[in-house]
Parts: structure tokens; sequence; C-alpha cells
């Protein structure tokens, strides 16, 4: 299970066997191939795993490995043109959460397909968490979840504006159908972790919206900054790794996930006839052929038995996806 580093005062005082870092920058790449092969080098070296996506824009991507070598790594990245100024996100781990280390050149660290938009360049006014209410309880502000509709399903903030997509491919045309620079003069959005919204934002001012806002680290920055007594947040906050939820304090939910889709899953789905465990759900049931059924009833069975073992397997857990 992975465990905020913020979220635990005494956790400097323990010696955790596994420090997971996420991390994003949009900056401009000059050689993508030769990060690559420097990453993956410096990672194997350290004995660090993961999911690192890298463009021309930027980088995108979570680590994880031995306390010494996630440091030796996040240093080998900042000391790259650009990433001097990396932020990460730290967490901890009992065990280590990957089973192998990708590193892949993609044309963007998060898929939007809107040609021209780039944050480096400009993107909306970043507002801090402790700022946040008072700018979302403003009447005049359109408020906008710029998550997928089923993160959206788990829960977020009062009064926020569901675009109901199933990919943030689609936030563009529900922009251009749904919201008016002469109307929407004020408009706050926000995201899992920041990064959908620095496209998002820039896409809005591409577009003429002129007072445009996001929140600065996300739905997660807010859950740890913000007193649950305070707070405009309402259910859980999908995640993209082992913990699948998390609400204030970035405490675990108790949501569980589809290991066919994964996607979420309530008590309801558990209990449907379209359910079985790591095969389907009613989200995906119906959506593959019997060759492809048989394959995960045949990895779900290694999983029961790895368990009996008490030895992990690759396919026990969620693997991590952001977007």
């Amino acid at each position: 299970m992975l465990r905020a580093m913020d979220s635990h005062p005494d956790s400097h005082t323990e010696s955790p066997e596994v420090a997971v870092a996420a991390f994003y920058r949009f900056v401009a790449l000059d050689d993508v191939a030769g990060l690559r092969e420097g990453l993956r080098d410096t990672c194997a070296a350290h004995g660090v795993k993961g999911s690192v996506l890298l463009a021309d824009e930027g980088i995108n991507g979570t680590l994880a490995g031995p306390p010494s070598g996630m440091a030796a790594v996040l240093g080998w990245l900042r000391g790259i043109a650009g990433l001097e100024a990396l932020h990460h996100k730290a967490s901890f781990a009992d065990v280590m959460p990957f089973h192998r280390l990708k590193v892949e050149i993609k044309p963007e660290i998060v898929t939007f397909r809107q040609p021209g938009i780039d944050p480096t360049v400009r993107v909306g006014t970043y507002i801090k968490p402790a700022d946040w209410n008072a700018l979302i309880d403003d009447p005049a502000v359109t408020v906008v979840d710029t998550r997928n509709d089923f993160e959206v399903e788990l829960g977020s903030f009062v009064g926020a504006h569901n675009p109901h997509t199933t990919s943030f491919t689609e936030f563009a045309a529900w922009v251009d159908q749904h919201l008016d620079p002469a109307r929407d003069r004020k408009v706050a959005m926000f995201c899992t972790g920041g990064i959908r919204c620095e496209k998002a934002t820039a896409y809005l001012l591409n577009k003429g919206f002129e007072g445009v806002f996001h929140l600065d680290g996300g739905i997660l920055q807010y859950l740890e900054d913000v007193p649950a007594t305070d707070s405009r947040w309402q259910g859980e906050c999908f995640v993209f790794d082992q913990r699948v939820s998390v609400g204030h304090g970035l405490v675990p939910g108790r949501t569980l996930v589809c290991h066919a889709c994964y996607k979420p899953v309530d008590e309801a789905a558990l209990s449907s006839s379209q359910y079985e465990l790591g095969v389907s759900c009613p989200r995906c049931f119906g959506s593959a052929d019997e060759a492809k059924l048989a394959s995960r009833r045949e990895r779900q069975r290694q999983v029961v038995l790895a368990e009996r073992r008490r030895q992990p397997h690759i396919g026990g857990s969620m693997p991590p996806k952001r977007g």
C-alpha cells in the first residue's frame, strides 16, 4: 500500500523500504531519445522501477525504489537542462509497486490532441489549495472538473460541472459546446494532480477566455492541505495507483477497481452477474472475446496461486496510469 509521506508526521524517523515519486513538468526537451537511455541506465543502476513518459513537451512519470536510489535518480533528472526545478510528490510503499521499468517516448505527456496548445508558453493562474474555497464559492465563477466521467462519479467539488468525457481528448469539444468567453468570465478548473489543467487552461486562454484559474497541485494537494472540516470536496478521489482512491489527508479510500478495465467498481457492481474477479465488471462486460476472457481467467488463477504462496504477481495489482 502507498502512503503519503506528508500525511505521516513521524515518517522521517522510519526507514521505509520503498520510496515513491510522482512528477511531471512541461518543458521543451532537446534530446528525448538521449534522455530515455540515460534515465534507463540511471534507474537500473539504483534499483528504481516505474513508468515514465517523455515527449518534446516534457516529462510525466512515477518511479519507486530504495530511498537512496530514488534520491539519486531525482538528482540525475534535475541535472538535465529544463528539469532543474522538477517537483515531485513523495510517498512511501510497504512493497515495491512496480515490476519493471518502462520509459516511453510519446507525442504528448498527457494526450490532448490540440495542436498549438503549449503550457510552456501560457497557462491559467495557479490557485493554492488554501485559496481555492474562496474562489469556487464566488457565484460568478464557473467551476469545471476536467477529469473523466468515471473519476467524477467517485467525488468532486460541490457545484462543479461534469463534462461527462470518457477521455481527456474529448474535453476541448465540451468546452467549445458549453463554455462561452463572453458569458463565463471566470473559469476555475481542477484535476487529480494538476497535469491535465495545464493543457485545459492553455486551451481556454487560446480560445479567448480571460479569467482562467486552476488548482495548484490538483485535488491531491487540496485533500492533503485543507482540513475536512473546511473542505468543499465530496466523496473520494480516484488515483492511478494501487490505492485506487483517497480521501482527506490522502487516506486510502474504500473503492475497489476492476482488474480488467482498471475502472472503479462499487458495491452494486460487485454483486452484479456481470462482475467476475479479474475478468469483467458492468463497465467492460461484453467488450472482450472468448480468447481474451480465457486469458484474464488464467491470469486471475495465477494471481490466486501467487497469493497462496505469499508471492507477488504482476497481474495482482493495478498498473499506474496517468492522463
